[in-house]
C-alpha cells in the first residue's frame, strides 16, 4: 500500500470515527423510538466501516487512526449536539448534513486507485452511506412541512 492510499484510507476511517461520535449525540437527543433505532443501526454501520478499513490497513503492518475524534470531529460532534437539542427533527437535520459529507467522501473514494479488497470495502461502505442519507431525507420529508 502506498503512503498516499494509506493517508486516504486513514482519512476515511477518521470520518467514520467522527460519524460514530455524531450519531451518539443525535441518538441521545432523538425522542422517536423508530428513528433512534435506525440511527443506532447507522452508527453500527460506521463502526463496521472503521473496523474493516482498520483491519485492511493493519494487514499491511500500518497503524490505523486511533478511535478518537480529531478537531473536525469535535466540531461535527458539537454541531450535532447543538442541532439535535430540538429533538428528533433537529437530530435528523444534523445527521443529514453529516451524511452528505460522508457520502461525498465515499463517492470520491470510489475513484481512488485501490486494490480489489479495499475497493470492495469502500463500495460496501458507500452503499451504506447512500442508504443512511436516503432514510434521513425521507424522514425529514414527512416531518418538515
Amino acid at each position: 500500500m502506498t503512503e498516499e492510499i494509506y493517508e486516504k484510507l486513514s482519512s476515511l476511517i477518521q470520518l467514520d470515527i467522527d460519524a460514530v461520535n455524531a450519531y451518539e449525540e443525535a441518538i441521545a437527543k432523538c425522542d422517536d423510538t423508530l428513528v433512534r433505532e435506525h440511527l443506532e443501526t447507522f452508527k453500527d454501520d460506521h463502526q463496521r466501516h472503521i473496523d474493516e478499513l482498520s483491519a485492511y490497513i493493519a494487514d499491511y503492518d500500518m497503524e490505523p487512526p486511533e478511535q478518537t475524534p480529531d478537531l473536525k470531529g469535535v466540531l461535527i460532534e458539537g454541531f450535532t449536539s447543538l442541532r439535535s437539542s430540538t429533538g428528533t427533527e433537529g437530530a435528523l437535520k444534523a445527521m443529514k448534513t453529516n451524511e452528505k459529507m460522508t457520502n461525498k467522501k465515499y463517492s470520491d473514494a470510489m475513484e481512488w486507485d485501490l486494490d480489489l479488497d479495499a475497493k470492495d470495502i469502500v463500495m460496501r461502505g458507500y452503499e451504506d452511506e447512500k442508504t443512511h442519507l436516503a432514510y434521513i431525507e425521507e424522514q425529514l420529508s414527512v416531518r418538515v412541512k
